[in-house]
């Protein structure tokens, strides 16, 4: 399938705030089997999962991707959030959108990487949301923290909960190749920066998806990095065992860091993504016809997150 040609638009928060959001689109004439939403982690964008997002359109995914709010091209002070319920308003918001891009009976798959993989979970564990299924990569279930770190993540969102810090992502620790590491360091939508506040969602909201993963009930594929040392890769294994029996396929891989989908040796993963997504959701019959962008029917949105 030929390459996607990505184009950016602005959607509009409920607090009038914009945010940035990426769509790679299939090909003229191409049947599309269903939606990616992309859901990207601390300091970076949706942008920079740019070769993901090639290859689920290849797979015949249309993808989309937000850069949420103090990231990327979105409003708001770098590594800075609001409110918690900003963070997750935006995520309803978007999924929302999104459903309604799609004809009935296509599915919606949320992708979150690290701490964007902590809100997807945290929202749908919170409330029901039209989702088929979830991917999560290297979740940030838990953090790497010494004993400075633990003490600033008590003190600091009390007394300043708006002061950022250096968000001590190491972007070596990222991938093994070296052009995504220096992409990264290159890339002027990249920042390091981590308010206290959302420090302390980061922490909280882990602790707290660990607690409620036996209820967790949407089909999910979980990846991540066997040599991951931006988050502990215990908090995925921890999920991935106190989920219900037969709803979470988790695939760790030896060796891998933190972003195993940018990966000199990312084709097992791929392989994996691929295989799930055709088992979870098969690809249409030969011969169907394009998927009309427009649903037929829509469900009423979900009550706003409460503050």
């Amino acid at each position: 399938m030929p390459r996607s040609d990505s184009t950016l638009s602005t959607f509009t928060a409920g607090d009038g705030e914009n945010i940035a959001v990426q769509h790679w689109r299939l090909p003229a004439g191409a049947v599309r089997r269903g939606a990616v939403l992309l859901v990207h982690g601390l300091g970076e964008h949706a942008g920079r999962h740019e070769r993901l997002a090639q290859r689920l359109v290849a797979w015949g995914f249309e993808v989309h991707g937000y850069d949420q709010c103090g990231h990327g091209e979105s409003s708001g002070r770098r590594g800075r959030i609001p409110s918690i319920r900003r963070l997750l308003q935006d995520l309803q918001d978007l999924i929302e959108a999104t459903r309604r891009r799609l004809a009935p009976g296509e599915p919606l798959i949320v992708l979150g990487h690290s701490m964007g993989a902590l809100v997807v979970t945290r929202l749908l564990l919170l409330r029901d949301m039209p989702v088929d299924g979830v991917v999560l990569s290297s979740p940030a279930f838990m953090l790497r923290l010494g004993p400075v770190q633990r003490f600033m993540l008590r003190i600091v969102p009390r007394l300043a909960p708006d002061l950022a810090v250096g968000n001590g992502i190491a972007p070596e620790a990222l991938s093994h190749d070296p052009d995504v590491v220096d992409a990264y360091r290159s890339d002027p939508l990249v920042h390091d920066r981590v308010s206290g506040r959302l420090a302390r969602f980061m922490a909280e909201a882990g602790t707290r998806v660990l607690a409620q993963a036996g209820r967790w009930k949407l089909p999910t594929l979980l990846v991540w990095g066997g040599s991951d040392c931006v988050v502990d890769p215990r908090g995925s294994r921890r999920f991935a065992e106190r989920t219900p029996p037969g709803v979470v396929r988790a695939c760790a891989f030896r060796g891998l860091f933190h972003e195993v989908f940018n990966e000199m040796e990312a084709e097992p993963v791929y392989a994996a993504l691929q295989r799930w997504l055709e088992e979870t959701f098969p690809p249409p019959p030969r011969g169907a016809a394009p998927a009309s962008p427009v649903p037929q029917r829509m469900p009423p949105p979900a009550a706003p997150i409460p503050s």
